[in-house]
């Protein structure tokens, strides 16, 4: 028989592994839609990447969602499966563990993903390269994380010494791998970096919204 009182003392053991279901749901999901890439001839998936000057001139809207599920290679995609989960476990708690959060959640990924696509596009409106890749919307997700962190999971203000201080640090950074020609690991590709600048703003902004939207008031200056 346990003693309550014994029981009560002994620590209690965290989990290894607690990661929100949300996240890990949408970590599966990229590196699931990489696996399936991998099965589908290059014709039929080449269709889907984003080519900014077939947006602007023939109108492909849809490609501004679909590249967030294309990949150029697996430590691409892994990169992006990792980030996700580690940037989207905050944002997942906040929006709650519930169906309607998980939802929210989910929309918040795509809305950042379409504007990281947007911006890319509105940086090089007759680029004919193609763009794949769900860094952007991570981007966002990481944008909304840092609104997280002085507050400890509650959603704190868009201008704070935290949320300055990383959008500085993330658009330094993406200025340089700007002049990178060539990215290591990334199977001979350059790096959209206005995507993931983008997206990261997409997301330190539009956090607060979103978290209105399923009825939440706890928002500071946001």
């Amino acid at each position: 028989m346990s003693n309550p009182i014994l029981d009560e003392a002994r620590p209690r053991r965290e989990p290894i592994f607690n990661a929100p279901w949300p996240a890990m749901a949408l970590t599966l999901v990229i590196i699931g839609s990489y696996a399936v890439q991998q099965q589908l001839p290059e014709r039929l998936w080449a269709q889907y990447v984003l080519t900014p000057a077939e947006v602007t001139q023939l109108g492909r809207w849809e490609t501004l969602i679909t590249p967030l599920f294309l990949h150029g290679n697996w430590i691409h995609d892994l990169m992006n499966a990792m980030a996700a989960l580690a940037f989207g476990a905050p944002v997942a708690r906040l929006f709650g563990l519930t169906l309607r959060g998980a939802l929210t959640f989910f929309l918040f990924y795509l809305v950042c993903g379409v504007l990281s696509s947007l911006g890319y596009v509105m940086a090089h409106p007759s680029s004919m390269l193609p763009v794949v890749g769900a860094s952007g919307a991570v981007s966002g997700l990481m944008g909304g994380a840092s609104r997280l962190i002085e507050r400890r999971g509650t959603l704190g203000p868009v201008v704070s010494r935290t949320t300055v201080g990383m959008a500085v640090m993330w658009t330094v950074v993406n200025l340089i791998i700007g002049y990178i020609p060539v990215m290591p690991g990334m199977g001979g590709a350059g790096v959209a970096w206005e995507a993931h600048v983008a997206g990261y703003f997409a997301g330190l902004l539009l956090i607060g919204p979103f978290f209105r939207l399923i009825g939440h008031n706890r928002v500071t200056n946001g």
